[in-house]
C-alpha cells in the first residue's frame, strides 16, 4: 500500500454523482490520506500504514517542536482511494496502472485501512470508493 498523507486543518471530498457534486466527507485539523492499493498488498499492509500514519509525529507540541501525533492531538483522517499512486510513468506517456489492485481488493483494504485508523480511536471519514472526486 501506499499513502500520500497531507496535514490539514481541514479538507472535504466530493463525489460527482448524476452530473452534480456531493460531500461524501469532511473532517476539520487531521490528515487528508490518498491510499493507493497494489495488486500484492494484504491486511498485514494496511494494518502496518494504519500504525505508521497514526504515529507519524508532524504536529506542533508546546514548545513549537513537531513532536505530537494524530492520535495525541485528536485529530480526524479523510481517507480517499487514489489507483493513480501506482502508476507507472517510465515508458512513453502513457501511466501504466497494472501495479493498481483491482476494484474488489483495492476497495477491502482501503475500507480495511480505514477502519484501522478508527480503531486506533481516529475518527475516519472517506470518500467514495471508484467515484469522480474532487478534494477541497
Amino acid at each position: 500500500m501506499r499513502a500520500v498523507v497531507q496535514r490539514v486543518l481541514q479538507a472535504k471530498v466530493e463525489a460527482i454523482e448524476n452530473g452534480e457534486r456531493q460531500e461524501v466527507g469532511a473532517i476539520g485539523r487531521g490528515f487528508l490520506v490518498l491510499v493507493g492499493v497494489r495488486t500484492d498488498d494484504t491486511d498485514a499492509d494496511a494494518r502496518a500504514l494504519a500504525d505508521k500514519i497514526t504515529g507519524l509525529r508532524v504536529f506542533e507540541d508546546e514548545d513549537g517542536k513537531l513532536n505530537r501525533s494524530l492520535l495525541e492531538t485528536g485529530g480526524g483522517a479523510l481517507v480517499v482511494s487514489n489507483f493513480t499512486l501506482y502508476g507507472d510513468c517510465r515508458k512513453g506517456r502513457r501511466p501504466s496502472f497494472t501495479e493498481a489492485a483491482s476494484g474488489p481488493l483495492a476497495e477491502r483494504l482501503y475500507l480495511a485501512f480505514g477502519a484501522l485508523l478508527a480503531a486506533q480511536g481516529v475518527p475516519v471519514q472517506y470518500g467514495r470508493f471508484g467515484a469522480r472526486c474532487r478534494s477541497l
